[in-house]
């Protein structure tokens, strides 16, 4: 009797710890998503530093170089497009039906769309930041602002450490398993941190060149707030499966204003594009960066929206390359000394020497 009250009262505790730790781990989930995300920017910028670090540039000077570039290209494009974009948006409005009744009139006719289609862009760029709302006259700073450079601030700060401090924690965990698997954690380590750093550099290069490209097409086209929408495009490539299908709705939509011409050359446009991502860009710059079926990309990103919410979507395939590895190497005992390195923008030797 007391052996087994012994081990209903171990297993009560064990049970009891795991429950308390999963509870404390949601709670923090916040932190442990900045904290991951962090890892991933420091993965995606090591390979730069050491490059630079090669050519007599010190740690900490390549990484402020790198944060320079981030965050200039962040301001600018705030400054340069919200605004703009907003003003493009009331002016069409203004020459819009003001009154309830006349806007009901407009809603019987085909183009009452133009105008839903305009409310809807101008009530989503409202919710824009922009730098004159970061402050709060009355009270300085705002919370929301506050909130969000202390998130900002502990991403790149925890990159930072973190590109010092990796390889020691590599070569902690390394002692700490047995000595058989030691060059196999290793291994493993080193992988994950190639494929994440490739995957951000790579959808860096696919943001950019989904912009690009679609801002000379809509230009061409004559679409309005054609910037707008071909850096909306752009940016929701971060989003899988789920990113593109808006920015073509978008697209569509807006190009229906003008006319039906214009909508179908919008839908043709953001098409071609992702063709000529789909066969020629991603395979020669992004390759299997990753290695995740087209399917765990989709339950990754959905499940990740369901329990986290849309914040996490950002970081649900850079999480499921990480289970996948983990899963490759565990459970299918593959050697990963034998995965191929992704490589993008920097040649593998570079990434295998950071840290």
């Amino acid at each position: 009797m007391k052996q087994t009250a012994l081990r209903a009262f171990i297993s009560t505790v064990v049970v009891g710890s795991v429950v308390v730790l999963a509870l404390a781990l949601w709670k923090l989930k916040l932190i442990l998503a900045l904290l991951f995300l962090g890892f991933i920017v420091a993965a995606a910028m090591r390979p730069g530093i050491e490059a630079l670090r090669r050519r007599g540039v010190p740690r900490v000077v390549g990484i402020l170089v790198h944060y320079a570039g981030l965050l200039a290209l962040i301001a600018a494009l705030l400054w340069a497009v919200v605004p703009r974009a907003l003003d493009q948006v009331q002016t069409a409005l203004g020459d819009l039906p003001q009154t309830r009744s006349d806007l009901r009139q407009e809603a019987r006719d085909s183009s009452g769309l133009r105008s839903r289609v305009l409310v809807g862009i101008e009530q989503r760029l409202e919710r824009l930041p922009r730098v004159e709302d970061l402050i709060d006259e009355g009270a300085g700073i705002g919370l929301v602002a506050f909130e969000v450079f202390i998130g900002i601030f502990f991403v790149l700060a925890t990159a930072a450490y973190w590109i010092y401090e990796r390889k020691r924690a590599e070569d902690l965990v390394c002692r700490l398993a047995p000595s058989k698997h030691a060059k196999t954690v290793r291994d493993t380590w080193e992988l994950i941190d190639l494929k994440l750093g490739a995957y951000v550099r790579g959808q860096g290069l696919l943001v950019a060149f989904v912009s690009l490209a679609l801002s000379l097409v809509f230009w061409a086209i004559g679409l309005p707030f054609w910037l707008l929408i071909a850096l909306f495009a752009g940016v929701v490539e971060l989003v899988p499966v789920i990113g593109p299908l808006v920015a073509g709705t978008l697209a569509v939509g807006v190009g229906l204003t003008e006319s039906i011409g214009v909508a179908v050359a919008a839908g043709v446009a953001v098409l071609l594009v992702r063709l000529l991502e789909d066969y020629v860009v991603i395979p020669r710059v992004l390759g299997e960066a990753v290695g995740l079926s087209p399917l765990i990309v989709l339950v990754s990103v959905a499940a990740s929206a369901v329990l986290f919410g849309e914040f996490a979507v950002l970081l649900a395939i850079p999480l499921a390359a990480v289970v996948a590895t983990l899963v490759d190497v565990i459970v299918l005992n593959k050697d990963p000394a034998d995965e191929e390195v992704p490589t993008v923008l920097f040649p593998a030797k570079d990434a295998e020497t950071a840290g």
